[in-house]
């Protein structure tokens, strides 16, 4: 019984020890197995990163050699190129240096010529000054005369010959005297016929202002003239005051000009108050009022033809018509009378009706521009319609209806024949208006040519000029000149009878408030 227990307890106690020395012995065993795997591993990542490292050792010293021989052969290259322009330049300077040379020796020889000719001159210097005194007394013993006395002879012959001159130049003076008198009597018999015509020209460049009595007139006039000087330098025009009872006239070839005057000084009677600010006032607000009865004007001859598709600027340039006139004529009623004329041509012959009548309204749109220019109005309004972006055939009608250029349409046609009808119309047109419009229209516009001109107005039916100067462009000592260039200007380019006068006016205005 003890012996079985013995040997249960040796049991017990001896396999559990017996397994945990097999279980170390098993696991040393594995960890030995496992470190001589390690080992292998970790000595074949030890070759291969070797031989890795030995490659990029190879290819680092290829491209090394690679870079140096590029290097090298660049460096060589660019000492070629170096070697190649210093010969160039060594070959340059050989060149100019023999250029040089010869030059020099050129120079030298020209030297030596110049000295040579300069010996012969001087040498010939001598021989004439010999001969000229054997000639000098030669010439007083063959004529009998001394020197002094051939200087007297002739001083004598220059002064006949002198006196023969001036005769002759007061002789010419006496025939431009004679001229200019016949001239001046034309002058005189046009100037009377001018003052007697007034039922030909009132309706164009004259205005008349009714006064409540002539007491007003005084007003008008203000102290030393500064009224009606302020009102005739804001307007442009002429403004008579005679012995006409209660009544003041204005003179002007700009009808737009002259219907501002005419309602800015009804105005100031009206209120009272005349003086030159409330008078620049004024013909401010009156500016302002026609510049919207000219858009008014526009708006109501396209609505009266039928047309209604028009841009603003063209209506603006149609109303601005209205106060213009050709020869008498007005303009604005001339184009709505061509349109009316063509549009029944167009019936008639298969034209197209609405392109024709919008060409032929705006034929003579040019009249209305805005602008200054060199070219005649159809060619002026052939470019505003080409800006408003007219049909091309329309354009085409206006700058052919005085044929500058050549019809491409039927339709440009019938604006011609139309546009002659209305002015063919007994009684429609007044050549001499237009001359005299036109005249002063170049006059002014010589002036304006001028840098430093804001403005010029002309007056006295063309006999005295105004010019507005820019007081920041032309100082005052630069005035007289300018009026002096403008005067010969207007004698070299233009003709006129009598003379006219120039004004020059230079304004500083300062304005300043008080708070």
């Amino acid at each position: 019984m003890e012996k079985i227990m013995v040997l249960q307890w040796i049991l017990y106690i001896g396999l559990p020890i017996v397994g945990i020395v097999l279980g170390w012995i098993i696991r040393w065993l594995y960890a030995r197995f496992q470190l001589s795997a390690s080992e292998q591993i970790a000595e074949r990542v030890k070759q291969e990163a070797i031989k890795e490292a030995e490659a990029q050792k190879k290819e680092i010293l290829l491209e090394a050699k690679e870079q140096l021989i590029r290097e090298r052969n660049q460096q060589e290259k660019e000492n070629r190129e170096r070697r190649s322009d210093l010969q160039r330049f060594e070959q340059r300077l050989s060149h100019k240096e023999e250029t040089l040379d010869k030059r020099s020796s050129d120079l030298d020889d020209i030297e030596k010529g110049f000295k040579k000719r300069e010996k012969e001159l001087g040498d010939r210097e001598g021989v004439l000054k010999t001969q000229e005194v054997r000639y000098q007394k030669e010439l007083e013993r063959i004529s009998g005369l001394s020197s002094q006395e051939a200087k007297t002879l002739i001083i004598q012959e220059l002064e006949n010959e002198a006196r023969h001159d001036a005769q002759s130049l007061l002789n010419k003076i006496e025939q431009e005297s004679q001229i200019s008198a016949e001239k001046k009597a034309r002058e005189i018999l046009v100037s009377t016929i001018q003052r007697i015509a007034t039922e030909t020209t009132s309706d164009v460049t004259v205005a008349t202002v009714s006064l409540p009595s002539d007491e007003m007139k005084g007003r008008i006039i203000g102290r030393e003239g500064r009224n009606i000087r302020a009102l005739e330098t804001l307007t442009g025009v002429d403004i008579i005051i005679d012995d006409t009872p209660e009544a003041v006239v204005i003179s002007c070839f700009d009808p737009v000009r002259k219907e501002i005057a005419k309602l800015s000084l009804e105005r100031l009677i009206s209120d009272g108050r005349i003086h030159p600010s409330r008078i620049e006032e004024i013909v401010q607000k009156v500016t302002r009022e026609i510049n919207q009865t000219i858009y008014e004007e526009g708006e109501k001859v396209l609505f009266e033809v039928g047309i209604h598709n028009m841009s603003q600027d063209a209506i603006r340039a149609l109303g601005r018509l209205h106060f213009r006139t050709s020869y008498g004529q007005n303009v604005l009623n001339h184009s709505k009378e061509v349109a009316i004329i063509a549009t029944s041509i167009a019936s008639e012959v298969g034209a197209d009706r609405e392109l024709t009548k919008r060409a032929a309204l705006l034929h003579d749109i040019g009249k209305g521009a805005e602008f200054d220019s060199e070219q005649n109005h159809a060619e002026v309004g052939a470019d505003m319609a080409r800006k408003m972006n007219e049909d091309p055939r329309v354009v085409n009608a206006i700058a052919a209806h005085h044929n500058d250029v050549e019809p491409e349409s039927l339709e440009a046609i019938i604006v011609q024949i139309a546009d002659a009808i209305s002015a063919a119309r007994p009684g429609a047109r007044r050549e001499t208006i237009d001359n005299y419009v036109k005249r002063l229209e170049n006059l002014e516009a010589v002036a304006e040519s001028f840098a430093g001109v804001d403005k010029a107005y002309a007056i006295q039916a063309g006999r005295e000029l105004r010019i507005l100067v820019n007081n920041e462009k032309i100082a005052d000592n630069e005035v007289k000149q300018l009026a002096s260039d403008i005067a010969k200007r207007i004698e070299t380019d233009l003709k006129y009878p009598g003379r006219i006068r120039i004004t020059m006016i230079r304004e500083t205005r300062i304005i300043e408030y008080a708070r």
